[in-house]
């Protein structure tokens, strides 16, 4: 049996728009192959809650949102139906919390209560609104909303004190041209050369500096090493000695003075001196004798004194 082609492309058509329309479902999380429970849960505002958004218990993914209907006969209220797995038993103590995420995403939490009263498909849930992180954003972003218009306001102050003084800027600014202007002229080719000779000057000392605090550096060092073995001496008994010393030269010379001992006598008395003198002349003498007639003294036998007058007297 053969079948045309138009009806081979109504078959296809028809396998495709199912395949469409269960995969696009899936893609949703809505799993005909397996059974779920319906509830229900009511909320003023759901936050931009969507259908197909997920619905867990203790952060693990046990249904979604399957449908959301608004309510105006009950003040605008919002309808809410849940599909959670038929395994997964709720109670009558069971609360759908509202969250809000931190990118904004929208779910449902499950909290389930310890309540032993289950109950059925259907029925609704208690419901309440998770706005702990958007109460908290709302409080961060209220300083922050507060201080911006503060100063918005204090920009437009400034701007409006700006306004005012439109001739005062236009000063200011000339006379910041005319600072540019002579800052140019400064930095001529001419002034370049004498402030480079300047600076150059100013290196050159700074070199003689350099050199001479490393000439002083030594100094310093050994100024310090004196001063350190000044205060290491124990300076009054070294002058306590000084003294000592001195007393012990003045006894001396008081000795001295009152011709006592050999040297002050030999000083102050002529005698002394008169003796010496002769001796020194006495034996100048005999060495001059010695000298001239040597064998009186120096002859095998020598000669007796009378022989040595004798010969004085005759003059041989």
């Amino acid at each position: 049996m053969k079948f045309s082609k138009e009806v081979k492309v109504g078959v296809f058509m028809v396998i495709s728009i199912a395949t469409l329309y269960f995969g696009f479902n899936y893609l949703k999380g809505i799993d005909f192959l397996s059974s779920s429970t319906v509830y229900y849960v009511v909320y003023d505002d759901v936050l931009g809650l969507q259908v197909s958004n997920s619905v867990s218990v203790n952060g693990f993914a046990v249904g979604r949102v399957s449908n959301i209907s608004l309510m105006q006969e009950r003040g605008n209220k919002v309808l809410v139906e849940l599909d959670v797995q038929q395994d997964i038993e709720l109670n009558d103590s069971t609360v759908a919390f509202l969250d809000v995420g931190l990118l904004g995403n929208v779910s449902i939490i499950l909290e389930v209560g310890e309540s032993e009263t289950k109950i059925q498909t259907g029925d609704t849930l208690q419901a309440r609104l998770n706005k702990a992180l958007v109460d908290l954003l709302k409080e961060s972003a209220l300083p922050v909303a507060d201080n911006l218009q503060i100063t918005i306001r204090r920009i437009n102050t400034i701007l409006d004190g700006l306004s005012g003084n439109t001739a005062r800027i236009t000063e200011i600014l000339e006379n910041l041209a005319d600072v540019s202007g002579n800052v140019k002229r400064l930095t001529s080719l001419q002034n370049r050369k004498m402030i480079s000779s300047i600076l150059d000057q100013i290196n050159q000392t700074s070199e003689v500096m350099k050199y001479t605090v490393d000439k002083v550096g030594p100094m310093l060092d050994n100024y310090n090493a004196v001063a350190d073995s000044l205060k290491s001496l124990d300076m009054k008994s070294t002058i306590s000695k000084v003294n000592q010393t001195f007393d012990n030269f003045n006894k001396t010379l008081t000795k001295f003075n009152e011709s006592e001992g050999t040297l002050s006598k030999l000083i102050e008395n002529d005698s002394l001196y008169n003796n010496l003198n002769r001796m020194i002349e006495d034996l100048d003498k005999l060495l001059i004798h010695m000298n001239e007639n040597p064998k009186d003294f120096f002859a095998p036998l020598g000669k007796s004194k009378k022989k040595i007058e004798r010969r004085k007297r005759s003059g041989n």
